[in-house]
């Protein structure tokens, strides 16, 4: 890789378009990209992580608000003040993050068990005889709606 890319090259290399990166300047997100004499942006191996870092910040549900507290505190250089506060974000983050993720892991339990249910039941439909249009119902065969 070059020393920098371009706006495009590092919209393609993050996934994000040039309009997001440029966003992402404007409102503190990234630091003020390095600019070459004619004024385009030079992207470092070192905004891509960073860049990088922030996505996965948002897809785990940060809220953007708090990426740009991170961000500030990141300026602001490896301070006690700074680290600490840092670190809390990240633990709280965290947290949060797997209490997401047990929640999910439940959701996905129940539509395991019901997956399962509509298998045994489309088995036993199968199995049944098949009544003709119209025929009443033996008494013994219950109606069953899963839900």
């Amino acid at each position: 890789m070059t020393s920098s890319l371009t706006i495009a090259q590092a919209a393609a290399a993050t996934g994000l378009s040039v309009h997001t990166l440029r966003y992402y300047e404007r409102i503190g997100l990234l630091d003020p990209v390095e600019r070459r004499d004619n004024r385009h942006r030079r992207y470092t191996q070192e905004d891509l992580n960073w860049i990088a870092f922030l996505k996965k910040l948002k897809a785990t549900g940060l809220p953007v608000r708090a990426m740009l507290r991170y961000a500030e505190l990141r300026r602001d250089g490896n301070t006690v003040e700074s680290v600490m506060e840092r670190k809390a974000m990240l633990q709280a983050h965290t947290l949060s993050v797997q209490q997401t993720l047990a929640e999910l892991q439940e959701n996905l339990a129940v539509l395991h068990h019901k997956l399962v249910l509509y298998d045994t039941l489309e088995q036993q439909a199968r199995m049944a005889p098949a009544i003709p249009a119209g025929l009443p119902r033996p008494a013994s065969t219950k109606e069953r709606i899963a839900p």
